[in-house]
């Protein structure tokens, strides 16, 4: 696998090292050792998939607290904007967020460190999202921060078609 830090600190794109031959391929999406020598957490205690039918569905931007969790993001159908937000105060990254594509096709995975929020936006119909989690879902700790809020700034590739009251209605974020 190939480890590229992003923009934000902690955050990495992970890349599969893809081995071809006439049958088709084969490539590691995880790695425990490879996590590790990265400083990452390779813990897994949940996966989950969100499939979303229309392209302009925007999940997001969700994190945990204060029990946060690490996530490994891959779309497997289809194609979505991926964003993360960094929201731990003490960050020199704090309140900057980082998006790209993930797609079906490009196989691209987003590592996000506890203390981000995270979501995305489809871009095109029928877009499955897989995600490692590196704790437990727990509803009383689970918040976000408004999708659109200008505290972010956020450069979306498209209008918002699809998204929850929850998703829509969180106030302005306050440090």
């Amino acid at each position: 696998m190939i480890f590229t830090e992003t923009k934000l600190s902690g955050a990495y794109v992970v890349d599969p090292q893809f081995n071809k031959d006439e049958r088709g391929f084969f490539a590691r999406s995880f790695c425990r050792n490879e996590f590790e020598s990265h400083g990452l957490s390779p813990s897994v205690a949940q996966c989950n998939i969100s499939f979303n039918a229309r392209r302009g569905t925007l999940r997001g931007m969700h994190y945990q607290w204060p029990k946060g969790e690490a996530k490994l993001v891959r779309c497997t159908r289809g194609r979505i904007y991926d964003v993360i937000i960094d929201l731990r105060p003490e960050s020199s990254t704090f309140r900057k967020y980082f998006g790209l594509e993930l797609t079906g096709e490009n196989r691209r995975m987003l590592y996000i460190p506890a203390g981000f929020a995270h979501g995305f936006l489809t871009l095109e119909d029928e877009a499955e999202v897989f995600y490692q989690m590196s704790e437990f879902y727990i509803p009383e700790q689970s918040r976000g921060v408004r999708w659109n809020d200008p505290a972010f700034g956020i450069d979306w590739p498209g209008p918002v078609q699809v998204i929850s009251d929850r998703d829509n209605n969180y106030p302005d974020f306050k440090p």
